[in-house]
């Protein structure tokens, strides 16, 4: 049975606090190749989350030019629309809210912590969405750089086929959910959430932390992520890896020319030459070591580098 539309959001709600009226609907859609109708339901919702993560790569590069992460939706709109950027969390999630919003589905923000808190507590440093289309509740994650490729519902169902992943939802002992991957081997808690909604400070003040805290990764290494339904490719420092379940993963070291060549080639960043060679000068030399201790959304199954 079809469950009544939910109420609109009304003042005191945090989905009411979130502006979405400065998003050009049209152009984003044009920016992902969305080409049909759309509508508040499961089918839209896939569509979109589909588009939105082929098309918009997960990268960092502004907070290692010096600039920055605003997560005002103008700016956010300015740079992953207009200019045809990346981001990373943050800006995925302020992006794909307000589209979601402008749709008619009922969005509401939510902070997670990477991994499981049981295992490992991390602070609540990434964003994912709740929504609600009248007839199911979905968890949408366009910002993890390496996780979902389309929505789940959020209940506790058997295992969903993405591509060559496969995830599900589990509750914990202490009531959050956990959101959980298998690849090959064992399942392993990607992210850990409560459905408490959250207003736009609250993501401004994660946000703050995640851009400047010396400690964060996103403020240590260039990172740079595409997933599609075959593999996952990042590029992190010098560190090129491509990985695929049932396949080795293949890794190298890129000299100068290559890490500027995938930049805009693999991984389709407009970059100016100005800005790549910014980058390029930045990069720790070929031979360096420069590992940095797994946190945020750079966990991976065994202990490594993840995005």
């Amino acid at each position: 049975m079809t469950r009544p539309p939910a109420p609109p959001p009304g003042p005191a709600d945090p989905a009411a606090q979130w502006p979405v009226d400065a998003l050009d609907l049209d152009a984003y859609l044009r920016r992902v190749g969305h080409h049909g109708a759309v509508a508040p339901d499961g089918a839209t919702l896939r569509a979109l989350h589909r588009a939105h993560v082929a098309a918009i790569t997960f990268e960092n590069l502004d907070v290692m030019l010096g600039r920055g992460v605003d997560v005002d939706l103008p700016r956010v709109q300015d740079k992953l629309v207009r200019a045809g950027r990346g981001g990373y969390c943050y800006e995925h999630g302020v992006l794909f809210g307000a589209v979601l919003q402008r749709v008619g589905f009922r969005v509401d923000r939510l902070l997670a912590r990477t991994g499981d808190p049981v295992e490992s507590p991390r602070p609540r440093s990434h964003l994912v969405l709740r929504v609600d289309d009248g007839d199911r509740v979905w968890l949408a994650d366009v910002g993890f750089g390496s996780g979902l490729l389309e929505p789940l519902p959020l209940a506790e169902d058997a295992p969903r086929r993405q591509g060559r992943w496969e995830y599900r939802l589990r509750r914990g002992p202490d009531g959050a959910w956990r959101l959980r991957e298998r690849g090959t081997g064992d399942w392993v808690t990607l992210q850990t959430f409560t459905e408490e909604p959250q207003y736009p400070v609250d993501v401004e003040v994660a946000n703050h932390h995640t851009a400047t805290n010396p400690h964060s990764p996103f403020t240590r290494q260039r990172i740079v992520v595409r997933k599609d339904s075959e593999s996952v490719r990042r590029l992190i420092d010098r560190e090129y890896t491509w990985e695929s379940p049932g396949q080795p993963t293949r890794s190298r070291t890129l000299t100068d020319e290559e890490y500027a060549d995938a930049l805009v080639g693999e991984f389709a960043l407009p970059l100016s030459p100005a800005e790549i060679r910014a980058l390029v000068d930045s990069l720790p030399p070929p031979d360096a070591d420069t590992a940095v201790a797994p946190d945020l959304e750079l966990r991976s199954p065994a202990g490594g580098h993840r995005a």
